[in-house]
Order: C-alpha cells, then sequence, then structure tokens
C-alpha cells in the first residue's frame, strides 16, 4: 500500500483594516461570499469603508440585527439580534424590546470601524430599527416599501414610486427613494420624534390606502397576498421589530447589488441593476449621497393621521398585523379571506366543477386562492436542493415548463425562526388553463419548523450557532 504525504494548506493570514483610527483584523479575508462575481469578505469591509458616511447616515446611531452569511451568497443565513459577547470594547450596543416581551443589546454602528467589523461577521446588509439608540419608543423614520408581486414590471414599481411621492409631499412630508437591491423600492420618510410605533404604522397604513386609491391599478395595499395585485405598500414594515435593508446595504444577489438612493428625477429612468459593490463607490465618489440632507426635514406626522381618522370614520379601520404580534384592538380577524367561515374550502364561490388548485388559482385544503395560478414545487433547507426539485419538476411536466417565461419561477428566501430556508413556485399564468398541471406535495417538502420548541434563548440560532452570543473568541467566518 502507497502513502502519500499529506500537505496542509497555509492558512489565509488575517488582513488590517483601519478605520477612525481603529484597527479592524478581517478573518479569511479571502473568503469568496459572492461565487458568481467572486468577490470576497476582504473586498466587502473594503466596500463599506469607502461608502461608511452614505451607510451610517442609514444605519447609524441605530441598533441593528446582523444578518450573517457565513458560508457567502447562496448558503444559509441567519438573523443574529444578540451582539457577540467577544466585541471590541469600542463597539456600542443598547438593549431593546421585542413584542415579545424578550431583550437584546444589538450593534450600534457610529463609525466606518463597526462597519467593517460587521462585515468580518459575514453581514452584507445593514439591518437598523427605524429609532436613534437614545430613544428606542418614538421612531425618526417612517418606511415605504414597495414590494412587487409576481409578474409585475419594474417600470410599474416606478410609477407608484412616484405616486407615494405626492401623496408624501400633500401631507407635508418628503420621502428619499432608493432601489431595495432587489426587485422593489424603498422610500424613507424622516420624521420628528413624537409618535409611538403604533402610530407610525398607523399613518404609513393611511399612506398606503392613499397610494392605492391614486392608482388603483397599480398598488395595493391588502395584507393578505390572495387579494393583491400589483405592487404591495407594506405598512407593517413600521411595526416594532421590523427591518429592512438600509441605504448602501449590499444585498445578496449574484451581481451583489446595492441598495441605492437616488433623485427622484432618477427614478423614472433607473436600473437597479447599475448599483453593484463595484459601481456604487465610484458613484459615491463622484456624486456624493442623493440622501445626504434627508435629516435636515424630519416632518410632521399630523396630516397622515388626520387622514387615518378620516378613513376610520368612512369605515376603514386597522389592517391586519403581522402574525406572532399581539392581537390589537380593532384589528380584523387574521385569518385569510378565502378560509373565513362561509368561504368555500378550495374553489372560488359558485363553482360548481372540481378543478385543481393550478386551475383555478387556488390551493388544496381550503388554503388560499390566489389571483395568480401559483403552485409550490420545491421548499428546502438549502437554494441548490430547492433549484434541484425545480429541474425534477420541469422534468415531470416538460410541456409546461415549456412555456414558463423567467419572471414566472419565484425563488423566494424565506425566514424561519432563527434561520433562512428557501421555497420556489411557479406561476402558471402562461399555461392554458386546461393544460396546467395538478399541484403536488413540494419536492423537496422542508418544514423550519420541524424540532422546534417553545422557550429557550437557544432557538434563537441555528444548531451550529447556539453559542452565537457567548463568548467563544474571534470570529471564524
Amino acid at each position: 500500500m502507497e502513502f502519500r504525504k499529506t500537505v496542509r494548506m497555509a492558512k489565509a493570514q488575517p488582513a488590517v483594516l483601519e478605520a477612525n483610527g481603529l484597527e479592524v483584523t478581517i478573518t479569511n479575508p479571502d473568503k469568496v461570499m459572492f461565487s458568481h462575481a467572486g468577490h470576497t469578505k476582504l473586498d466587502i469591509a473594503r466596500y463599506y469603508l469607502a461608502v461608511a458616511e452614505g451607510a451610517l447616515r442609514g444605519a447609524g446611531d441605530r441598533p441593528n440585527v446582523l444578518v450573517r452569511y457565513p458560508n457567502g451568497v447562496g448558503g444559509e443565513f441567519f438573523y443574529q439580534k444578540r451582539a457577540p459577547d467577544s466585541r471590541p470594547p469600542w463597539l456600542e450596543v443598547v438593549t431593546i424590546s421585542f413584542p415579545s416581551g424578550r431583550t437584546a443589546a444589538e450593534i450600534v454602528p457610529r463609525d466606518a470601524a463597526a462597519l467593517a467589523w460587521m462585515a468580518n461577521l459575514g453581514c452584507l446588509e445593514l439591518h437598523p430599527h427605524p429609532v436613534r439608540a437614545d430613544d428606542l419608543d418614538h421612531p425618526d423614520e417612517l418606511r415605504v416599501d414597495l414590494d412587487p408581486g409576481p409578474g409585475v414590471a419594474w417600470e410599474d414599481v416606478r410609477r407608484v414610486a412616484l405616486v407615494a411621492r405626492e401623496a408624501l409631499e400633500e401631507h407635508g412630508l418628503r420621502g428619499w427613494p432608493k432601489t431595495s437591491g432587489s426587485r422593489g423600492m424603498h422610500i424613507n420618510v424622516r420624521i420628528e420624534r413624537r409618535w409611538t410605533f403604533d402610530q407610525v404604522r398607523r399613518a404609513a397604513l393611511a399612506l398606503a390606502r392613499d397610494v392605492e386609491r391614486r392608482a388603483p391599478a397599480l398598488a395595493t395595499s391588502a395584507w393578505w397576498k390572495e387579494e393583491r395585485h400589483g405592487v404591495f405598500i407594506d405598512y407593517n414594515q413600521n411595526a416594532k421589530d421590523r427591518t429592512v435593508a438600509s441605504a448602501w446595504s449590499v444585498r445578496p444577489t449574484p451581481d451583489a447589488r446595492v441598495s441605492m438612493p437616488l433623485d427622484w428625477d432618477e427614478v423614472a429612468d433607473c436600473d437597479p441593476t447599475a448599483f453593484t459593490l463595484i459601481t456604487a463607490p465610484k458613484r459615491f465618489a463622484e456624486r456624493g449621497d442623493a440622501a445626504a440632507g434627508i435629516d435636515q426635514f424630519a416632518g410632521s406626522l399630523d396630516k397622515l393621521l388626520e387622514l387615518s381618522a378620516a378613513q376610520e370614520a368612512a369605515g376603514l379601520g386597522d389592517a391586519p398585523w403581522p402574525p406572532h404580534y399581539e392581537k390589537k384592538p380593532g384589528e380584523p380577524p387574521r385569518v385569510m379571506p378565502s378560509r373565513k367561515k362561509g368561504a368555500r374550502s378550495g374553489k372560488p364561490q359558485g363553482e360548481t366543477q372540481e378543478k385543481s388548485g393550478a386551475q383555478t388559482g387556488a390551493r388544496t385544503g381550503g388554503r388560499r386562492q390566489s389571483k395568480y395560478p401559483l403552485i409550490t414545487v420545491a421548499k428546502a433547507k438549502d437554494k441548490e436542493e430547492a433549484l434541484a426539485g425545480l429541474e425534477r419538476w420541469k422534468a415531470r411536466h416538460p410541456e409546461a415548463a415549456k412555456r414558463l417565461e423567467v419572471d414566472d419561477v419565484l425563488v423566494d428566501p424565506m425566514r424561519g425562526r432563527y434561520t433562512t430556508w428557501t421555497r420556489i413556485r411557479v406561476n402558471l399564468r402562461h399555461v392554458p388553463e386546461g393544460e396546467r398541471p395538478a399541484e403536488e406535495p413540494p419536492d423537496p417538502d422542508y418544514d423550519p419548523w420541524e424540532g422546534w420548541e417553545p422557550g429557550g434563548r437557544s432557538n434563537l440560532y441555528p444548531p451550529s450557532y447556539r453559542n452565537a452570543g457567548k463568548s467563544r473568541g474571534p470570529s471564524k467566518d
């Protein structure tokens, strides 16, 4: 038997970056975080140093949730609310409370060094709360999240953004637009710190309904997906404990896209794919931050809250909250309209002939009735497994697969208890109704809640990161 000598590969030496007179060590700096574009962890840290002024305008002085990609884009990632105990002494934290009653000390970045430190943990995105660290009960930002539904064109997102601008200005507020870095857009609105989270959310709901009134064919404020069309204005992003990717955040897309602040005259013609980890620093160096003046325009919610009161007097009360929030007075039932008492199970009202979920747009088992004929084909812990399941579905239904267009395949990262998983849905709108495959059990059919038990701090982290909030030495990411 022949034995060969084992040759050990030299471990990559850490890189040390300087920022604000501080040294930040980047461990494993050559780790590839974007396999398609080839960007490394060191590239991400250097990116945030290059755009720090703009990034801190959106995320600085605020508690931030850490969104960690230990294995890069395409691998498992998770949300970490508690700051690691093994952090440098110059890094600030603040303790916030959640609707569940729990508390956590979250990172408060105040300088470029903090951003580089977060990048070393494998954080791509910045996810700040809409409050300042010195007042955690009164938001200083209302967030307008424009979320396009399946098959909605980018042009429609831009048109809704311009309608939202008009509505904001008529109510005495100035909006600052940015691309989300994905398919949508965000509009940030600085506000005076005089209102509670519930009041800010109520103002955002009034605004969403007003935009829908102005552009009913393009926009919707309907919470239930089965009732939506066009661009959904997600008012619940203003509920306490909700965060969104802030300006200049790197997003987990193959091309390392960036959430880019825009001037309003850019919105009508902007292309979100033009803003990436490579192009954004050049834009920042040449043009600065389009949202540079945002802190000078803190507005009042009085007019939007007056609009909310008028809507309520006309019969439009509160709208549904996310499922894990405490039931609110006056909130409508948290049940999909198709599942309310008296609604038919699995088929539209008046339907006499039994049809499959894909044919009617409804899911089997009395679940939702969607405007689009959407079916779920895969649910997996890893994106690669879900994509393999999609290919198996295509092999079983080749005629339907040939009719699918690019935006008919929806690959959704889903947020579980402490990590994410991938769901893939197929929109059969381009398949003739009589030729649409019936919905099958997803392949694979991953259950993100399997093995979960209520209570316990360990449930906040995936098994391999159960000690993420404990002192365990330098990060190995």
